[in-house]
């Protein structure tokens, strides 16, 4: 598995958030921020899944499934 850990970025608009108090306005605000920053992230992740897939399909295609299972 790649890289699996949360990225930087998330982790300090977490601690900031934690530092509001909640319903206010900034914590609203940095709750949709966090929001685009988790979806960015995921989105990231499943075209990478998506590629290493379709990577090993044309390997399996080009040289067959034995040598993948070996």
């Amino acid at each position: 598995m790649q890289n699996s850990t949360i990225p930087d970025d998330i982790i300090k608009i977490q601690k900031k958030l934690a530092s509001f108090e909640k319903d206010s306005r900034n914590y609203k605000k940095y709750t949709k921020i966090l929001a685009k920053h988790i979806k960015s992230h995921t989105m990231k992740k499943r075209v990478n899944a998506h590629i290493k897939t379709i990577e090993t399909i044309e390997k399996i295609e080009k040289d067959g499934i034995d040598d993948i299972l070996k």
